[in-house]
């Protein structure tokens, strides 16, 4: 599969959108294992592009190290490992379409209730409850599918947080949720040699990507940022909920 052109099209196209996504653009990277999905079992493609979200991390990190939000950080994050440690847990038993359509389910509800609504809705802060509960669901669906920005963004768009600011906290976010992942990701056989020595490949191309979606972050304005999310997020809702249906 390694030497089709198709698959190298299509890997490093979900290589770019890893980074773009790491370098604050909204939801990019949500689109990279359905994109690898096309030409690999969607496991497989999950696994090949975890190494690449890493290594991304890294640059995505210092790029937004003075941006983010501490106090989200210090809540999602370990809601978020609780939902990694479930994910790793019943991985043998709840079925990857099943939560791919409620992750669908729950972008789609929540992207249309903000487009549809004709006044601004109200702005929350950063609770304990409710943010360890969208952590763990975000750690949860990241686990299994990658499909953590749904629930994440649930969580966080309400608190109208400055767009960089939003920008890092993701990125922060999901740096520590895919270096948590590493190790189930390998103790259940999803990380091979053969997809590492791919991913090596990939890992400049979507560290370049980083870069670039930082400098589109920094000149979009800031509502056209905001819609851009939400408009992704219900794309991508509706894509994962057609997912799940295939099955």
């Amino acid at each position: 599969m390694e030497d089709s052109v198709l698959f190298w099209v299509a890997a490093l196209t979900a290589a770019v959108l890893v980074g773009a996504a790491k370098g604050g653009l909204p939801v990019t990277g949500m689109l990279s294992v359905p994109i690898l999905s096309l030409v690999m079992p969607p496991v497989m493609a999950a696994g090949l592009l975890l190494p690449v979200y890493v290594v991304s991390d890294m640059f995505g990190v210092w790029a937004f190290r003075r941006s983010f939000d501490r106090r989200n950080l210090a809540i999602l994050i370990p809601g978020a490992v609780v939902g990694i440690a479930l994910g790793w847990a019943t991985a043998s038993v709840v079925p990857e379409r099943a939560v791919t359509g409620l992750v669908g389910l729950i972008g789609l509800v929540f992207s249309l209730n903000l487009l549809l609504r004709r006044t601004i809705p109200e702005q929350r802060g950063a609770d304990v409850g409710p943010g360890l509960f969208w952590g763990a669901l975000a750690g949860f669906t990241s686990f299994v599918s990658h499909a953590g920005a749904p629930p994440f963004q649930v969580y966080v768009l309400p608190q109208r947080m400055e767009k960089t600011v939003f920008a890092g906290t993701t990125t922060l976010f999901f740096a520590v949720v895919n270096a948590v992942k590493l190790v189930p990701y390998w103790a259940l056989g999803q990380l091979s040699v053969e997809n590492l020595k791919v991913a090596a490949v990939l890992m400049l191309p979507a560290s370049l990507a980083v870069f670039a979606g930082l400098k589109l972050v920094k000149v979009l304005p800031e509502k056209l940022f905001f819609a851009l999310v939400t408009w992704a997020l219900l794309l991508v809702s509706l894509r994962l909920l057609w997912q799940a249906a295939a099955g």
